[in-house]
């Protein structure tokens, strides 16, 4: 058992007899945090740092999976909420907090005209795709992302178990910035697609107009176009990647940052397919809890007030380039790049000859939380990081390095570890 933490191999321990994994969310499980070099219980978050059940201080740029995006605990949420929870957190009737959410979300996202709740960004993206199967009367689905653990969706990857097969076949993938594959898709179902969801951007930036060109294709095949912007979607512009990249789908759904870690989600889109919502089971005991809704409007009053989306856009920007300058420094372009964005970047590691992908990524996270930096990989920024806290992480990024050179020179990496490597979750881009 590991020392710095005791406390939080302690706690998994005991977890397990009651939660499988011991976690409610797999990339918050053994699963993707190696047992002996990782905290696994978090006791409390400030801005843009976090604790572990240990004490353990960490600048964070997980940002609980992207879902923070103000910083923890911001002032601002926290007045709402706790204002709200003076007043109750659900009723036996709707509350004007649903009508006044809506509004802002149709204010600053441009498909959005109609809006409904749910509380994760599963919920949204199975309601737009069941709405868009009542609008176009068809039932295939083509995707390109991930979009959360319904069946319609988790069922077309590796993690498909207890999902029938009937369901199974319904779903088709095609590749991100390859439009062949898209066409290759339609013709093959031709006349039977109800819609094709995506993400609009992740590691990679569209290339050759490749988000007008499926809008187009989607459209000729009389489908309904779903942008996933459940993390780009108040992240990359207050109107999400569509006002980002100027391609304006059908629907869009939305979740995490919405209301700065509270849980809701939503569906967004053009009117006379959200109509259909009127009839289309989509209904939640939950779908209007005010406390979520208050840190949603909130969390949205202050992106039209605030430059937080500019703010974010700086401190990734100076974290890219200073990146990618130690990145040259140390000769390790052929093995690690940066992609993405400033709003959110990916640390790229490429298997070589004496270390696996899977081994790189253990001894990255082994030495970013020996030193105080909770990173997996990304770096999801919230507009409560400061330079200073980038330049804390770029020390971080040089032992690093030096440890990556080393172990290049010496071929000994299974030694340097302190934990099995790890096993990759599932595979969706």
């Amino acid at each position: 058992m590991s020392n710095r933490y005791k406390k939080s191999e302690e706690f998994l321990q005991r977890a397990e007899k009651t939660v499988p994994l011991g976690s409610q969310t797999f990339s918050k499980s053994k699963t993707q945090l190696p047992i002996g070099i990782s905290p696994f219980f978090a006791s409390k978050g400030q801005g843009a740092y976090m604790w572990d059940v240990d004490g353990n201080k960490y600048i964070d740029f997980v940002n609980s999976l992207a879902a923070i995006t103000l910083g923890y605990n911001d002032k601002r949420v926290t007045k709402a909420v706790t204002e709200q929870l003076e007043k109750g957190t659900i009723f036996s009737l709707a509350h004007e907090l649903e009508f006044l959410v809506a509004e802002k979300i149709c204010e600053m996202v441009p498909c959005a005209e109609r809006v409904r709740f749910g509380k994760n960004g599963s919920d949204a993206t199975s309601g737009a795709i069941r709405i868009a199967r009542a609008y176009t009367k068809k039932d295939y689905v083509l995707v390109c992302g991930y979009h959360g653990w319904q069946d319609w969706y988790i069922g077309s990857t590796t993690r498909n178990g207890g999902v029938p097969k009937a369901t199974q076949e319904l779903t088709h993938k095609f590749t991100y910035n390859d439009i062949n594959s898209l066409e290759d898709k339609i013709k093959e179902l031709k006349g039977n697609i109800a819609a094709v969801i995506m993400e609009p951007v992740n590691i990679a930036p569209p290339k050759d107009n490749f988000l007008e060109k499926v809008k187009e294709l989607t459209h000729k095949e009389g489908a309904v176009l779903i942008f996933d912007e459940t993390v780009t979607g108040f992240r990359y512009a207050n109107g999400g990647a569509q006002e980002f990249f100027g391609v304006t789908p059908d629907l869009a759904t939305f979740g995490k940052g919405l209301a700065n870690g509270y849980p809701v989600s939503a569906v967004a889109g053009r009117k006379e397919i959200m109509a259909l919502m009127e009839d289309v089971f989509f209904s939640f005991t939950f779908g209007g809890e005010t406390l979520s809704l208050a840190a949603a409007y909130a969390t949205l009053s202050t992106l039209q007030t605030e430059p937080v989306i500019q703010s974010i856009f700086e401190i990734g920007e100076y974290l890219m380039d200073n990146l990618n300058g130690l990145i040259t420094k140390y000769e390790l372009e052929d093995i690690i790049r940066v992609q993405g964005y400033p709003c959110w970047s990916f640390l790229v590691m490429k298997q070589t000859n004496w270390a696996s992908t899977e081994e790189l990524k253990t001894l990255f996270m082994q030495i970013m939380f020996e030193h105080g930096i909770f990173a997996l990989g990304t770096h999801n920024l919230s507009y409560a990081h400061t330079k200073k806290d980038i330049d804390q992480l770029m020390k971080v990024y040089v032992v690093f390095f030096d440890t990556l050179k080393e172990v290049e020179k010496h071929k000994n990496i299974k030694t340097i570890l302190k934990s099995k490597p790890l096993v990759p979750l599932f595979k969706v881009r």
